[in-house]
């Protein structure tokens, strides 16, 4: 049973409980009891696939919906990268329809087609300029083998979501391994704290992780710390917006407070196709962009006639977003990146948990 795939934009209700949360509630009910067995059969080891060679860190979140996930892989990639680590990339290729769908791992550099292998995984590939090797296959286990078939130097493996996927054998650092499994938890928090489909979660937020990435703007201080958070580690990273490039001329570039000095209160407009697109505009007002917003469903596509329909002088759109317009040659359109930084607390932590010995290899 597979609800999160039919909520790609996010129900109101699922901000808090009332009527229609609790009308659904019984199939959350349902849906968690599936969940609970599908733990039971893992932790017996009914289904216990093959360890993976090399260590894995997970980037992943519980609730429907973007919480950040991809740059902070980008971020994660490019300081093991400084760190001298070998990083590889793995994604299932979200928003891939099924007939163009992969039948096999696939890899994906910055000339992908992202209806082929899905739109995040091509905007990695362009951010790093293909630094990195990004294999996509909605079967991990099966993309991390045939990535380090192509690229046996590679000695630590990012997966771009994959905290549900059961068929990922792993050793968190929490039971003395050395993979790591990171949950990623924005400004929304829980929600209602309800499962799906009454709610926003794929699982309990109680789940074991090995540490939150808080990507609220918001003072720590400021942020809700539940329960469930309390004496857990966390890391407050805080995404930041860059200068906005022009679509069709990515070396024309601006600041976004310089926008907001050319162009009247709502004479620009912002779209995005995010699992939060409210994110991606409250981030332009706090630069001083007062925009005509337009949310889309995550993972969406665009033409030339949807462009041709807003009227503004100006257009922002995501990076994610961008990749999917490579066809579309409008001067209206600008592209506004997102980037966070890797604190050093984070970085020395996921170190000494990559350099631990491998739990899978016993010794006499």
């Amino acid at each position: 049973m597979s609800f999160k795939n039919h909520f790609r934009k996010a129900p109101t209700f699922w901000e808090r409980r009332g009527p229609t949360s609790l009308l659904l509630w019984p199939l959350s009910w349902a849906y968690g009891l599936i969940l609970r067995l599908r733990k039971l059969m893992t932790d017996l080891h009914i289904f216990d696939p093959k360890p993976t060679a090399v260590p894995v860190i997970i980037v992943g979140n519980i609730r429907v919906g973007g919480t950040g996930k991809t740059p902070i892989v980008i971020a994660l990639a490019e300081k093991l990268a400084a760190l001298g680590w070998k990083p590889g990339i793995i994604s299932r290729g979200y928003g891939v329809k099924g007939n163009q769908a992969s039948r096999s791992p696939a890899h994906v550099t910055s000339a992908s087609d992202p209806s082929m292998v899905g739109d995040e995984p091509v905007l990695i590939a362009k951010r790093t300029q293909n630094h990195f090797p990004i294999w996509v296959y909605p079967k991990r286990q099966q993309t991390i083998a045939a990535l380090l078939a192509r690229h046996p130097e590679v000695n630590v493996i990012i997966s771009d979501d994959g905290l549900q996927h059961t068929g990922l054998s792993r050793w968190p650092a929490r039971e003395g391994g050395r993979d790591i499994e990171f949950v990623v938890r924005d400004e929304r928090g829980e929600g209602n704290r309800f499962l799906l489909p009454a709610g926003p979660l794929r699982e309990s937020a109680t789940r074991d992780r090995d540490a939150t990435l808080m990507t609220s703007k918001q003072s720590p201080k400021l942020v809700q710390v539940d329960e469930y958070f309390q004496g857990r580690r966390a890391f407050n990273l805080k995404p930041q917006l860059g200068l906005a490039y022009q679509l069709n001329y990515p070396d024309n570039q601006q600041a976004l407070e310089s926008f907001a000095e050319q162009y009247l209160p709502k004479k620009i407009a912002a779209v995005a196709a995010l699992g939060n697109p409210q994110r991606f505009f409250s981030d332009l007002q706090n630069h001083g962009v007062i925009a005509k917003c337009f949310p889309l469903p995550d993972h969406s596509t665009f033409t030339a006639e949807f462009f041709n329909s807003i009227n503004a002088p100006c257009i922002f759109i995501t990076e994610k977003d961008a990749v999917k317009c490579s066809g579309i040659t409008d001067e209206r359109i600008w592209v506004v990146p997102m980037s966070v930084n890797i604190p050093d607390s984070l970085s020395e932590w996921m170190q000494s948990i990559l350099q631990r010995p491998d739990p899978n290899q016993y010794t006499l």
